[in-house]
């Protein structure tokens, strides 16, 4: 069942994604499509159909949320006459995406004279739509060259491209001459003009107050309909705390704190004690000291306690949790709205954060990323993906910010222009810019423990009254995937907002399995026996979590604590074949199949050996030497 915006009801489903185009996506992180790698893949395959991708959007071409209606004649689509809507940019892109794919060009310089599906198909349109068709195919045809490598067919396509777009144009104007300068700097960067361009820092330029920025928000739905749904999150989870401690990855300019601290200071049943924003940088100092400022100056004129604190290291790979001023009386919660997306080309730093963060504990995490998948190691494919999506978001742009030409004009050029630029004509570790659904995250964050959570109908009901307040909001869409909030335009999902919570069962089963590394995470063990020593009783009716207490308790036994008050080392424990620790070799899986291979993998090594020698770095209760002498043809 979809969320319909017109009428708010209160049976809210999922949604399946208008959008099943790329089999990436649904890659988990341990595969090298998440950590911005792929597998090597031949030049043959990639290039054996290399706008393939097209047949997911353009087959079946029909309008989205309008009364226009299509009929097919012999296979094409065909508009009824009568109807004077404009198509949308993505619309657009949609027929020149099917006509592409059944038509063919007739000769490579002129490129103005297609098969007769383009007449048929464009019956209907008018004279500046067909023209948009004509211009949309010209540039997915020069796509296609750059795929195939044949460079110099492809400048000449984009020489066509270039005379009929504009960035002051329509929107299949606009969208086309940046998608031309980006396959032009490819074309520059393949063939060794160019080696790089510099890239705009997005995060520093958002953190500096100006109109522009002002003006998306104020504008664009989609920021305050994340922002207000997001804090609600918040709001209904440390509605206890008298202390609460927000850690926000990416404060950028802040404003969604004075949201927060708006509906703490109207908390009459638990009155607030002290707000604290940690933000967590790696440049930009004096812009986050100036956002903290002004959000210090807002919490005075409330009258509300306030402390802002700054988290700065040179490198997330040095972020660490005692760099945090944790309070054991704080309430936790972490705020990453549009950072992970930054970080996938560099997965170990991306990693460090979440093992920051789930020692850290808080509450939840509300995480909102770019709902798309721009990330496939194959540029054709790439190339479409983005194609699509920046047209939605050059429609929604269009309608509203139609009275704000400057701000529009800046908001297309310096960020969505250099965007296009940055994953259309970069490679490797220089492409910065790299989204991946939700999906991909919500398997990512399962990793850590961390698993998604419901989002009340107080947070739906907040997304739908920001969307209301918006002229444009009829044209935006709320969807679930789940658990997860999807807000789209149209119909295309374009910004996904969810948040996740510290699985405790999770994480101690994490635990148990990888007693091997408790040296390194004792403090997480000792938490985890706190945890289960004061909920074991509400397990009663669950042998394999009063089991898995028992195993924990006697790894970290208060009994066997030394007089120094540290915990004896694990390993003394495990040496010993106790019920618990056979009851965990029973149950878990994980020690049979490590166990197993490890042993084939002995035994494959030393298939014609009569003496071995096996060195156990930690032999522990050596239950497996068993496996090791029987049915081997060893001697000794």
């Amino acid at each position: 069942m979809s969320f319909d915006v017109l009428s708010f009801g209160d049976n809210i489903g999922g949604f399946p994604d208008k959008l099943s185009v790329c089999n990436n996506v649904s890659e988990s992180f341990n595969g090298a499509a998440i950590d911005g790698f792929y597998r090597d893949e031949s030049l043959q395959q990639q290039l054996q159909y290399p706008l393939g991708l097209l047949n997911d959007y353009g087959g079946g071409f029909k309008r989205l949320h309008t009364e226009k209606r299509v009929k097919e004649a012999d296979d094409v689509t065909v508009f009824e006459s009568g109807v004077d809507e404009r198509l949308s940019t993505e619309d657009v892109m949609r027929v020149a995406g099917e006509l592409f794919i059944r038509s063919s060009y007739q000769g490579v310089e002129g490129l103005s004279v297609l098969d007769c599906d383009f007449n048929l198909s464009c019956s209907g349109l008018s004279d500046e739509e067909r023209r948009d068709v004509e211009l949309a195919l010209l540039l997915l045809a020069a796509a296609e060259k750059v795929g195939y490598r044949e460079y110099d067919r492809a400048s000449r396509l984009l020489k066509q491209c270039e005379f009929m777009s504009s960035k002051t144009g329509n929107q299949v104007q606009r969208v086309v001459y940046y998608f031309s300068e980006a396959l032009r700097e490819k074309i520059e960067r393949e063939t060794g003009r160019v080696s790089s361009k510099p890239v705009l820092n997005f995060d520093e330029s958002m953190m500096r107050p100006n109109l522009t920025m002002l003006a998306c928000h104020g504008e664009l739905p989609f920021p305050q309909i994340i922002q207000f749904a997001g804090i609600q999150a918040i709001v209904e989870n440390v509605a206890k705390a008298k202390r609460i401690h927000i850690i926000d990855l990416s404060i950028k300019s802040g404003v969604q704190w004075t949201v927060l601290m708006q509906a703490l200071v109207s908390r009459h049943e638990c009155p607030i004690e002290l707000l604290k924003v940690t933000a967590v940088a790696t440049d930009g100092k004096w812009l986050i000291e100036s956002t903290g400022k002004r959000l210090l100056s807002f919490a005075r004129s409330l009258g509300l306690p306030f402390a802002f604190k700054i988290v700065m290291v040179s490198d997330m790979l040095d972020l660490k949790e005692d760099l945090f001023e944790l309070d054991a009386k704080e309430t936790v919660a972490v705020y990453a709205v549009m950072i992970f997306r930054s970080m996938l080309v560099m997965p170990n730093r991306l990693e460090n954060i979440m093992r920051v963060i789930r020692r850290i504990n808080p509450c939840l995490m509300v995480v909102s990323e770019v709902e798309a998948n721009h990330n496939s190691p194959i540029f054709v494919n790439r190339f479409i993906e983005t194609l699509f999506f920046c047209s939605a978001y050059f429609d929604c742009l269009a309608t509203c910010m139609k009275w704000n030409h400057e701000n529009r004009d800046i908001i297309e050029s310096m960020y969505f222009g250099e965007g296009i630029r940055n994953t259309v004509a970069t490679e490797g570790e220089e492409r910065k810019s790299r989204n991946v659904k939700f999906d991909v995250w919500k398997a990512f964050f399962v990793r850590y423990g961390m698993e998604e959570a419901e989002l009340s109908m107080s947070s739906l009901y907040q997304a739908y009254l920001v969307l209301k307040s918006f002229a444009c909001g009829s044209f935006c869409t709320l969807d679930m995937n789940g658990k997860c909030l999807l807000v789209g335009w149209k119909g295309t999902p374009m910004h996904s907002m969810s948040h996740v919570c510290q699985n405790m069962t999770r994480s101690i089963s994490f635990f148990i399995y990888k007693a091997d590394f408790v040296t390194h995470f004792r403090a997480d063990a000792i938490y985890i026996c706190d945890f289960l020593s004061s909920n074991v009783g509400t397990w009663d009716n669950n042998p394999d979590s009063r089991e898995l207490s028992v195993i924990s308790a006697k790894i970290f036994e208060p009994k066997s604590m030394p007089k120094t008050g540290k915990p004896s080392h694990p390993d003394e424990t495990m040496v010993n074949l106790s019920p618990a620790l056979v009851t965990c070799s029973l149950k878990l899986p994980f020690i049979h199949v490590t166990q197993f291979a490890g042993l084939r993998a002995i035994f494959g090594n030393f298939a014609s050996s009569k003496r071995v020698h096996f060195i156990d770095m930690a032999i522990r209760s050596g239950a497996y030497c068993i496996g090791m002498s029987s049915g081997s043809s060893f001697s000794k």
